[in-house]
């Protein structure tokens, strides 16, 4: 199981803040419903944790979701990304 934060794919936060992959693929203000619509899309298994916080800003609880995932993080990461980022289109 992979966890994935909203803050692993957000634009808006540095490096340092929590984001995990480039700013070219990150996408602005990811939401635990764009997540899981594009983990849909991609046909994965997952699970949502609604009321919990991120470690980074344990005062405010943005959810995060655990994914049954083969390979290695940061490949989920950009494929979720990209998906967020064709299904806004």
């Amino acid at each position: 199981m992979i966890t994935i934060w909203p803050q692993y794919l957000d634009k808006n936060l540095t490096l340092k803040e929590g984001r995990k992959i480039s700013k070219e693929n990150a996408v602005k203000d990811p939401s635990l419903n764009d997540i899981e619509r594009a983990l849909k899309r991609l046909g994965l298994k997952y699970s949502i944790q609604k009321e919990v916080s991120y470690p980074g800003k344990w005062y405010d609880k943005s959810g995060r979701i655990l994914v049954e995932w083969e390979n290695t993080k940061l490949e989920l990461l950009n494929e979720v990304s990209l998906k967020i980022k064709e299904i806004r289109k």
